[in-house]
């Protein structure tokens, strides 16, 4: 089974992915990673990378493109990044798709541990990333990202941990296996 994981910076999603990799044995792809080691192969940080993309559509392109061909040749795999599951939709590629959010104050909590960061610099520098992101979307694919409804499940991490979050989607995959059989 193809899985998407999607969500803004902070909700989780990550974990949720690595966590499930090891639950179910699948490879997890994270496109963020390959977004993060583009902008350091070119010595800018994500923000400039992100910056540069808004003028040059070729760059996310190739890493949509990415998305696609691994999405095509793999049946079991975890994809993890914000469009996997609107351009698995747009595309008939078969998946399921999960969403991962969390207030933006726990968002930029959990942020500001992962970077080791100051807050206010990564809540800035997090809504910018943000903000870039949508417009992109948007002006290269017509994608609305608070368009939640390609999603088969929603989670809201604010209170739970990762085992949690990892409980309800093997949970959700479950129910939807059963109600495929014949």
């Amino acid at each position: 089974m193809r899985i998407t994981i999607s969500g803004p910076p902070g909700s989780g999603k990550t974990t949720a992915c690595a966590r499930l990799s090891e639950a179910l044995g699948y490879r997890a792809e994270v496109f963020g990673r390959r977004f993060r080691d583009m902008a350091a192969s070119k010595g800018i940080s994500v923000s400039e990378l992100g910056a540069m993309a808004e003028k040059d559509p070729s760059i996310d392109r190739e890493i949509d493109s990415i998305i696609l061909e691994v999405a095509r040749e793999s049946k079991d795999i975890i994809l993890e990044s914000r469009l996997s599951a609107y351009l698995t939709k747009m595309n008939g590629i078969d998946a399921f798709r999960i969403y991962m959010h969390a207030s933006p104050e726990v968002r930029m909590r959990r942020i500001c541990v992962r970077e080791d960061e100051e807050f206010d610099r990564a809540c800035a520098q997090t809504i910018e990333r943000e903000e870039s992101e949508a417009r992109r979307y948007m002006m290269y694919y017509g994608i609305d990202t608070t368009d939640l409804s390609v999603y088969d499940l929603i989670i809201n991490t604010d209170l739970i941990g990762p085992d949690e979050v990892v409980e309800k989607i093997l949970g959700a995959i479950n129910e939807r296996n059963a109600c495929e059989r014949p």
